[in-house]
């Protein structure tokens, strides 16, 4: 049995070196933060200062983690950097309104978090330097021209997920499983990818797909219940914001109907989920936090940086959750996880 599998969507992070001489950046160490902002500074080592506006597509622990990652990146690097948080509360509309006023300030750098932030990002601005984060395939959201070659003023980090082993891990934690239930929104890009994932991993298995789709949050639990009515075997929650948000109805459901739940990412298991490969959010926030002191020490533009993602998912498994929800985890599945990726 493995521990970790395969990741053939996923580039490999490279390593990125911190060394470098400072340049550039705003000299003027005032913040015209706009009413609202959350600022705080990282680092007094240089005379230059310089200020990171964050688009935050909304509001859940996986994108604040990547968030603050990316802050400990910076912060560790010696740079004097004011961050300007923003969150645009999954409306896209706000996001484009965010990403106007950051264009507007000339900030330094943008981070966005989510595909509608980067491309509310992008479409503002073409000069500024952009990275996003928790971006499934930014070369489908025509963020980039390419994984190794992003080009332009855009690259970033992807949470491309090992979808592929997590429909096998459903297989193993649910045996005999025929029907795999998708609830996700059909207008995150991220997410429509993700379904397209799991059709071709579970057609592979001789297992059927289920999708409900849910266009808001509030319609999330009642998605859920679609399928819980349709008796799929087991429910999948992929990487979708509007989802995710309200993960614990699709949880009450699963523990209701006694349908295991799975994430796609490892604060999904810690919320409820029976389990997944995942990947660590504030990691992949870190490894952009990287990419950004390359940038603004000068040392690289963003369009000669590959799109990145991390290399080893990690098994992360909720026993609690899946006694709620009538399964039980192996004991040879407790031994490949870490101790702190096992919840109880």
């Amino acid at each position: 049995m493995k521990k970790l599998l395969s990741f053939g969507a996923a580039l490999a992070v490279s390593a990125l070196a911190l060394a470098g001489c400072s340049s550039g950046g705003n000299t003027d160490s005032g913040n015209s933060s706009p009413e609202g902002s959350q600022s705080d500074d990282a680092g007094t080592s240089s005379d230059a200062s310089y200020t990171v506006g964050i688009i935050k597509q909304m509001e859940h622990p996986s994108l604040t983690a990547a968030s603050d990652g990316f802050k400990a990146a910076l912060e560790e690097s010696g740079l004097n950097v004011k961050f300007d948080d923003k969150d645009a509360n999954g409306d896209k509309s706000v996001a484009a309104s965010i990403a106007g006023t950051f264009k507007e300030q000339n900030v330094d750098l943008v981070l966005a978090i989510g595909t509608d932030s980067a491309q509310a990002a992008a479409n503002a601005m073409d000069e500024t330097p952009i990275l996003f984060t928790a971006v499934t395939d930014p070369v489908d959201a025509q963020l980039v021209a390419s994984w190794e070659e992003p080009g332009a003023n855009v690259t970033g980090t992807s949470d491309a997920n090992p979808v592929a082993d997590q429909i096998e891990l459903i297989t193993e934690i649910v045996p005999g499983a025929k029907t795999v239930g998708v609830v996700y929104s059909p207008g995150e890009p991220n997410s429509v990818v993700q379904v397209e994932w799991v059709k071709e991993a579970a057609e592979k298995l001789g297992i059927e797909v289920v999708e409900s789709p849910s266009t808001e949050s509030s319609m999330v639990k009642q998605a859920a219940q679609t399928l819980a009515d349709k008796g799929v075997d087991a429910i999948y929650v992929p990487t979708d914001n509007t989802v995710v948000t309200s993960l614990e109805s699709v949880l009450m459901v699963g523990e209701d109907n006694k349908i295991p739940v799975f994430g796609a990412e490892g604060d999904s298991v810690e919320r409820g989920c029976v389990a997944t490969y995942g990947l660590d959010y504030y990691q992949l926030g870190y490894e952009t936090g990287l990419m950004a002191v390359q940038i603004l020490k000068g040392e690289k533009q963003p369009g000669e940086i590959a799109v990145a993602t991390l290399a080893e998912p990690q098994l992360y498994l909720n026993l609690a959750g899946a006694e709620r929800m009538g399964v039980t985890i192996s004991e040879s599945l407790l031994e490949q996880a870490a101790p702190e990726n096992i919840f109880e």
